[in-house]
């Protein structure tokens, strides 16, 4: 077997799972999750119509480049969101999924043969990056996100000696969990960073789509372009359909950016077997070429948030975030309880009260430098009906005030 798979930990909802398994949830209470940020809202009729349209498509093996029309869809999409003209057939490629393309990105461009190889990530992070660095034969590094700057990664925290043998730097703007958004400053300091030490930056962008106030989250590759970075050096941008048009299990989306960066992942990706299935492709087209459901799919998490946000900041440390989908909350009182983290404490204690699943912080980070940064912290994903979310955060509310 292959040796690195010993270095992979425990993912945060394998844990959450032997947390509950000793924890019988009240019965007076319907189940309501909070844990896992799979979008919950219907998927729109007429991507269901364009993927059953592509179903004759199945008699034949797909290009693992993906169809022209595909890729034609996701530059004009680019194109309107970002205002960028990019080149389908060379700085575009379709995935299934951003998960599976960072995993396999990571593969790509890490070279263990190089001492002390390293990746660098957020902490807290999506738990890909960490695995994808470790099975890639190198290092991961994690630098903590600043409470004070609304979860801003600390990028300064990261001692140049790191910097000088890291390969790949994972990015994710909007933040997960956090919700924070990078400025332009911070990606000024990182591309510096990468021109100066010759790392590549892969820039996570999958809650892109779902944002509170009227100016769109910053793009990686337009924040290249607003620098003077037309060529996107050493830079590709993730995006995926999952959050922005409730497809989850369409497994969709689509990489861009640097030419030459894309051009040796397409040759690992035709290795690996990852081409996009047809109907997959066919449904993609549809969804991409379409943005009037996404501007609705964007009300209902405002009207979502608007009503939910001011319950719980009655009772904790909570506030609307820059972007996404999640709520990123203290948890009131001592840092442990009954020997446990106090956010491991809480969500045990929350689904044993009120049958409401919520994730620990303390699971979507690492113990770096002496300090855990999702420690006393969890993470709320408002994914269902607003009726559903809105009656969690009530019972949160008086879970938190019965014991005060």
């Amino acid at each position: 077997m292959n040796p690195l798979l010993t270095k992979l930990q425990p993912y945060p909802f394998e844990r959450l799972k032997q947390l509950f398994a000793s924890v019988t949830p009240n019965p007076a209470y319907r189940p309501i999750s909070l844990g896992i940020g799979e979008p919950k809202h219907a998927t729109p009729a007429f991507i269901e119509t364009a993927m059953l349209a592509g179903i004759k498509g199945l008699s034949g093996y797909p290009a693992t480049g993906g169809d022209p029309a595909l890729r034609s869809a996701m530059a004009q999409w680019i194109q309107r969101r970002y205002g960028l003209a990019l080149n389908p057939a060379t700085q575009v490629l379709p995935v299934n999924g951003s998960r599976e393309a960072l995993f396999a990105f990571a593969q790509t461009v890490i070279d263990p043969t190089q001492p002390q190889a390293t990746v660098v990530c957020p902490n807290p992070f999506y738990q890909i990056y960490e695995g994808a660095a470790l099975l890639g034969g190198a290092t991961p590094y994690y630098a903590p996100s600043d409470p004070a700057r609304n979860f801003a990664v600390d990028w300064d925290s990261v001692p140049t000696e790191v910097w000088a043998r890291t390969q790949l730097l994972f990015v994710c703007s909007p933040g997960n969990p956090t919700g924070a958004v990078m400025p332009l400053s911070e990606w000024q300091k990182l591309f510096d960073l990468s021109d100066q030490h010759g790392f590549v930056i892969a820039s996570d962008e999958c809650y892109s789509e779902i944002y509170f106030r009227d100016e769109a989250p910053l793009g990686g590759l337009e924040a290249a372009a607003k620098l003077g970075r037309a060529d996107f050096k050493n830079l590709i941008a993730f995006t995926s359909l999952s959050k922005r048009s409730n497809v989850p299990g369409l497994r969709s989306g689509f990489v861009a950016g640097d030419a030459a960066l894309i051009k040796p992942f397409l040759l690992y990706r035709t290795y690996h077997g990852s081409a996009m299935s047809p109907v997959v492709q066919s449904a993609s087209i549809a969804a991409w070429n379409d943005e009037a459901h996404v501007v609705e799919n964007r009300a209902l998490y405002r009207s979502k948030f608007a009503q939910v946000t001011p319950i719980l900041a009655e009772v904790m440390d909570v506030a609307l975030p820059d972007a996404g989908f999640y709520l990123w909350a203290q948890v009131p009182g001592p840092a442990v309880v009954d020997g446990l983290d106090s956010d491991v404490a809480f969500a045990r204690d929350l689904l044993a009260a009120y049958n409401v699943t919520v994730l620990p912080g303390s699971y979507l980070a690492r113990e770096a430098n002496g300090q855990n940064p999702g420690r006393q912290r969890i993470r709320m994903a408002l994914v269902a009906e607003t009726a559903e979310c809105a009656e969690a955060a009530q019972r949160i509310r008086q879970f938190i005030q019965s014991k005060t």
